[in-house]
């Protein structure tokens, strides 16, 4: 295969554990359309996490896709300021030079937002649980009606 930028020949390499193709020009790299996935997978297994759109804002690319050479597709990944482009077709991903590693800190941000809503959830129901038990409420009720002083 080719590189989609500048025609390199494309060599194999292992990055974070997958097999992918790699640029020894750009430093890009070509992952085939399971691997994006895999890659996310290496900062989190819990899918929930990865989970949701990963095409936001989609436009035509000026990359052609190394495997069947037809135009690709450009688009934010995961609505972040973050361009990847991609097959029509499914064959893969071109990531420019360091784009794996924004790919990785994306699903890190990810994962830390995600546990700051279920603490945020969890502290809600322990206040709901203080509301309905009577503590809270009970003492501010008791306090205007006399009972609380």
């Amino acid at each position: 295969m080719q590189c989609p930028r500048d025609q390199a020949v494309l060599l194999e390499e292992r990055v974070h554990g997958i097999e992918v193709d790699h640029c020894p020009q750009c430093n890009g790299r070509w992952l085939d359309h399971h691997q994006l996935d895999e890659l996310e997978a290496t900062r989190t297994k819990d899918e929930d996490h990865r989970s949701g759109m990963i095409e936001y804002a989609q436009r035509d690319s000026e990359l052609a896709c190394p495997v069947c050479t037809e135009p690709m597709v450009a688009f934010n990944y995961r609505a972040y300021d973050l361009e990847l482009d991609t097959c029509r077709d499914e064959h893969g991903f071109w990531l420019d030079a360091g784009e794996e590693g924004r790919v990785r800190d994306i699903i890190d941000e990810r994962v830390r937002g995600r546990n700051r809503a279920v603490k945020a959830e969890q502290a809600w129901d322990n206040f709901l649980d203080g509301v309905g038990g009577g503590g809270m409420w009970d003492s501010v009720r008791g306090f205007f009606s006399g009972r609380g002083r």
